[in-house]
């Protein structure tokens, strides 16, 4: 039985990361999926700490098994626990940066790769990819909506209390808001 692994820093989880999450559950049937909260992200800084992004995770992310993931980079995850059949869940954004992570052909080799595509992205760019791969087999990709939302650009309108209406979880917004995260020092 296949699990769904959805990780990243999730500064705050947006739309676009649930309309990824429910386009993935269609495309693999996936009865289980776990949403991987970076507690210290390898490839980026945060603003906020693990556990307010863990909970702004629970808030999006409601019907899913969502936890911190202690681990920098990905195969150390991979290596460090056990998952049954794992489809590791990423955009195609993040797929262009594959093979600048650590050990790309590992993490191949311990788990399938579900990319969401959306429409107009670089098709050449994807083709690129999957050519320096030896496992191409192992990646798959799915479609997703076109999503305006960026976790950068959020965050930029809730220090300016600006309205995330659409760009967030409404449950995500109301923590926002009411916690006044993201509103600087």
């Amino acid at each position: 039985m296949a699990i769904g692994l959805f990780g990243g820093a999730f500064d705050p989880p947006h739309s676009g990361h649930v309309a990824l999450v429910v386009g993935a559950k269609a495309r693999f049937a996936l009865p289980r999926l776990t949403v991987l909260v970076a507690e210290n992200p390898g490839h980026k800084d945060v603003e906020l700490p693990a556990a307010e992004r863990l909970e702004l995770a629970r808030a999006a992310f409601p019907d899913d098994d969502v936890r911190i993931d202690p681990y920098a980079r990905t195969i150390d995850l991979l290596r460090g626990e056990r998952f049954d059949d794992p489809i590791f869940l990423i955009g195609a954004d993040q797929f262009v940066d594959f093979l600048t992570w650590k050990e790309p052909e590992a993490v191949l080799e311990l788990t399938r790769l579900g990319v969401a595509t959306r429409p107009g992205f670089d098709q050449g760019l994807l083709d690129s990819v999957l050519r320096g791969l030896s496992r191409r087999d192992r990646v798959e990709f799915f479609d997703v909506p076109p999503n305006p939302a960026a976790s950068r650009d959020i965050r930029a309108r809730a220090e300016l209390g600006e309205p995330l209406d659409g760009l967030v979880p409404a449950a995500v917004e109301r923590l926002i808001e009411e916690r006044g995260l993201y509103r600087g020092g």
